[in-house]
């Protein structure tokens, strides 16, 4: 129906940019689509007004095509959405590799590695299942290499711990405290009597 490009947006990693996109349909038809990137504040906008040409039999046309090509469409956008997927995998497993590779043990980085090259390989092809298998076993080799960064994390804090911290005071200068009770948390009111 209409086609406008917003451009001139700065490269940013994925995920970074975020665009607003606005439909409003008026009282008489007319279609107005803006779109604007946040960060630059750079706007496109494009109008659509109703005399698209098209005939009542045109539309009825397109309408029964989109129902007859409906499972194909469905199982297109299935492939898509699974590709998107695996593609944002990959990202995510190279940049845990690469923000936490020296808490991971040297088996389970060769792990992810492989399955992310598999991975790869599969998204050059068409075969969904293909992709489907390697996308669940670089999940399954992430997150046991994710267990690795965890209990590095958990280990580096229970050294912390383990160690003095400097406050205590081993001479017994200030008197320990002793236990008063329990705390009650309550409010005096004053009565007036005439």
């Amino acid at each position: 129906v209409g086609k406008f490009q917003l451009t001139d947006i700065p490269p940013a990693p994925r995920g970074t940019p975020q665009i607003e996109v606005t439909f409003d349909i008026d009282a008489n038809g007319i279609l107005n689509v803006s779109a604007k990137d946040l960060g630059t504040g750079k706007e496109q906008k494009i109008t659509i007004t109703a005399s698209s040409g098209l005939s009542k039999e045109d539309i009825e046309k397109m309408k029964q095509d989109a129902e007859t090509h409906a499972d194909e469409d469905k199982q297109r956008r299935e492939e898509v959405d699974l590709r998107n997927s695996a593609d944002n995998l990959v990202y995510q497993s190279e940049k845990l590799m690469k923000e936490n590779g020296d808490k991971i043990s040297g088996d389970k980085k060769s792990a992810v590695e492989e399955g992310n090259n598999e991975l790869k390989e599969a998204l050059k092809g068409s075969d969904t299942n293909a992709i489907k298998a390697a996308t669940e076993k670089l999940q399954q080799v992430v997150q046991d290499a994710s267990g690795d960064i965890y209990k590095a994390a958990q280990e580096a804090q229970a050294a912390g711990a383990a160690e003095p911290s400097g406050d205590d005071t081993p001479d017994g200068d200030e008197p320990s405290k002793k236990d008063e009770g329990p705390i009650i948390d309550a409010e005096v009111v004053e009565e007036k009597t005439n």
